[in-house]
């Protein structure tokens, strides 16, 4: 029997409902990780120094489906908790006709300008062509990506959280696959690990599309509509804290990539480069409950269903206490291993990958609780403090931590940046919380 947002979500349930999500969010972590993975073993440490240079400007680029996803998709949820499925439907088929144009326009504003921006970004003479040639072919498929991630948060809305599984599996796998083959067997290089991801991008992005483009029994549907203006500004708007999150990271990885080629050169660039991508999967559990909370408390809000919202609020801070405690212990555990798959050909740069890793390991503490106080903020359509907290996390802290931390500690402060970011941010979150307690009756 399938669940319903209208449910009363008990926390068997509950992780019933969000387990898709994760698992979802998991595996799209993991394929990201496989295309650093050959990269790093089959074309090189200069090679994977620079797909981690460029990629934060892509996934600014894609960060606008995150935006549109998370923004239209509480406000789709809130609509038909209101019991006006009419426009639900009308604001879902917005939001994906906006993402589309976004998708375009983006892409070939980038494709453009992609060799200035690693410039800007500080590419090397022995990194700018690799930069180039990956941020061009990934760009191609970028209007996918957007999809993709506008997708991902509304198949949960439309309580089909298992076809975004489905999804976003057969993406991850086609993957896998094209990397080996391009990368491992063609020997194509950066080229190849970035058409491998493109690929997999139109399967995740455009599989949901047609779903929703045919007849089905989900809750939203593709209609006909025009573009309102005020719908998209609201949706986007509420959205802002995902983007802003999005563009945070993104800019704080670059200026990550600045300081580690000042203090440690291109190792340091490398090494932060298997963080990322392992702490993808670590947070890629958080972001995948949240994905699969944000509408169950956006249709309970537009509902007036206080009780069930306090319960979800309270459900969810405890889960997010214990994973991340169960993270932090897993990323100590896993330091070694992990750090020798990736530069085990390398032993600087394996010694150097490992110990950043024990370091940056204590973050996963108290990330999962900020990172759901801020989606918990965009589900109630409280784009303000959702974005406020994202703001300060992401871009405010972290860059006061990775430009202070490292005059007193060196290389270590640079790994120390993380934690001591989400430590201000849960005291910020957790006063946001308590500060609207009464406004929202969650508490």
């Amino acid at each position: 029997m399938s669940i319903q947002l209208s449910d009363q979500f008990t926390l068997k349930k509950l992780l019933r409902f969000c387990l898709p999500p994760i698992v979802m969010m998991i595996f799209t972590s993991i394929y990201g990780v496989v295309d650093g993975l050959f990269v790093s073993n089959f074309v090189g440490k200069v090679p994977f120094a620079s797909v981690n240079l460029i990629m934060p400007f892509i996934m600014i680029l894609g960060g606008f489906g995150f935006m549109i996803g998370t923004g239209g998709s509480a406000l789709v949820a809130k609509t038909a908790g209101e019991g006006d499925k009419v426009n639900a439907n009308r604001y879902f088929t917005m939001m994906v006709k906006l993402t589309a144009i976004c998708g375009i326009v983006l892409s070939v504003i980038g494709i453009i300008f992609i060799r200035q921006i690693a410039i800007l970004l500080g590419a090397t003479e022995t990194m700018l062509d690799n930069c180039v040639v990956y941020g061009r072919i990934a760009l191609l498929f970028n209007t996918a990506f957007m999809l993709q991630n506008v997708f991902q948060t509304f198949l949960t809305t439309a309580e089909k959280p298992e076809l975004g599984l489905i999804a976003t599996v057969s993406a991850g796998v086609t993957n896998m696959v094209l990397d080996a083959v391009f990368i491992g067997l063609f020997k194509w290089g950066v080229a190849g690990a970035a058409l491998a991801t493109g690929i997999s991008e139109c399967i995740g992005g455009i599989f949901p599309l047609i779903y929703f483009l045919r007849p089905n029994n989900s809750l939203l549907q593709l209609v006909k509509t025009k573009l309102e203006i005020r719908i998209l500004l609201k949706a986007c708007a509420n959205g802002s804290s995902e983007l802003m999150s999005n563009i945070s990271s993104s800019f704080v990885s670059m200026l990550y990539n600045f300081q580690l080629l000042r203090f440690a050169g291109e190792n340091g660039v490398a090494a932060y480069g298997v963080l990322m991508y392992i702490q993808f999967i670590f947070i890629a559990v958080f972001i995948g409950y949240t994905i699969g909370t944000s509408p169950i408390v956006g249709y309970n809000y537009g509902a007036k269903n206080h009780k069930e919202l306090k319960s979800l609020l309270k459900k969810s801070l405890m889960l997010m206490v214990i994973a991340g405690i169960i993270m932090m212990v897993l990323a100590q555990v896993l330091a070694f291993p992990l750090a020798k798959i990736f530069t085990g050909y390398d032993k600087e740069l394996f010694d150097m990958t490992r110990n950043a890793f024990k370091i940056f390991s204590f973050s996963f503490i108290l990330a999962g609780i900020n990172i759901f106080t801020s989606s918990f903020f965009t589900a109630l359509n409280n784009g303000g403090i959702s974005a406020a907290i994202s703001f300060l996390r992401t871009l405010i802290f972290q860059t006061a931590a990775v430009l202070v931390l490292p005059l007193l500690l060196g290389l270590n402060g640079i790994w120390c940046a993380n934690t001591a970011a989400e430590i201000f941010a849960f005291i910020i979150s957790q006063s946001f919380l308590f500060a609207n307690r009464k406004k929202y009756h969650y508490m």
